[in-house]
């Protein structure tokens, strides 16, 4: 008893610690910030509650559904996503029938044919999200010399590093939803005033939570009410991002939910089986002398 009051009391004091240790990192980080706002990014990205975090976590279809229209409506005039397939949208709940429409409305570029010419053709469930430009270098040309990033991983390839302790805690609450916040907080963070003496360089927009500079090429995307939502949700820039950047997790990691399930039960059975080895291994071992 008195060993295990020890341990505790160890782990204790090796806690506090790591919480001395990280309000200190977090103190001296907001004062870094303060004196020197070209560190990148300038605010870390705001953590919101994602329906999908956590090893219990899964996506809500109505969000998806949302940020779907956002993407199309919005975010597809400039970004591919060039690895997300239309078929793949029934996982968003969608009918069959309602995919090959909604495939339909897309113009692919195909070929060749039996002539050897290319040509354009409907989209079919088979065919992926075609790219709003023919190459890079005529989207970086439409867009101020900068080329838009495809979004079909963004949400898995963003994200801000978190430092001590807050990554070692994010081993425990399995925090996985980096690149949606960043997201988030990149839509929403483009109103905010940059600070004084701040010099922002011309044909950029500030934004404090880009992650490679004081600003960026994309101008403000979203305003309130430019998309309409057919459920009753807020038509506010808040929203349009929180709904795209679920979208966007969905995008990168369509089965995540499949993969949290196959986990659970492999622990589950991990503890069984090794319960079992315990057990068989003092029965087998009770009447041999040590």
């Amino acid at each position: 008893m008195k060993k295990i009051l020890t341990s505790l009391a160890l782990l204790g004091v090796f806690a506090a610690g790591i919480g001395a240790v990280g309000s200190v990192a977090i103190a001296a980080e907001e004062a870094h910030n303060a004196a020197a706002p070209t560190h990148f990014p300038i605010h870390e990205p705001k953590e919101m509650d994602w329906t999908f975090a956590g090893p219990f976590g899964t996506y809500d279809q109505a969000q998806l559904q949302r940020g779907l229209k956002v993407y199309k409506e919005v975010c597809s005039a400039c970004h591919s996503m060039n690895l997300v397939a239309f078929r793949t949208l029934e996982d968003l709940g969608y009918s069959e029938a309602q995919i090959k429409s909604l495939s339909a409305e897309y113009t692919i570029h195909d070929g060749p044919n039996d002539a050897g010419d290319m040509f354009d053709r409907p989209g079919k469930p088979s065919d992926h999200f075609p790219a709003p430009f023919a190459n890079e270098e005529a989207a970086a040309a439409s867009n101020g010399g900068a080329a838009p990033p495809d979004m079909s991983l963004l949400a898995k390839a963003r994200g801000v590093e978190r430092g001590f302790p807050r990554f070692v805690f994010d081993i425990f609450t399995q925090y996985a939803q980096g690149g949606p916040d960043y997201i988030h907080s990149l839509l929403t963070g483009y109103d905010e005033t940059p600070p004084a003496g701040m010099v922002i360089p011309e044909g950029t927009h500030y934004n404090p939570y880009f992650m490679s500079g004081v600003s960026l090429k994309m101008p403000k995307p979203l305003s309130d009410g430019q998309v309409t939502y057919d459920d009753g949700s807020p038509q506010t820039i808040d929203q349009y991002s929180r709904d795209v950047s679920a979208f966007l997790m969905w995008a990168a990691e369509p089965h995540m939910e499949d993969r949290k399930k196959t986990g659970f039960r492999v622990l589950v059975f991990l503890l069984l089986f090794g319960a079992l080895m315990y057990l068989t291994k003092r029965k087998v071992w009770e009447g041999v002398a040590h």
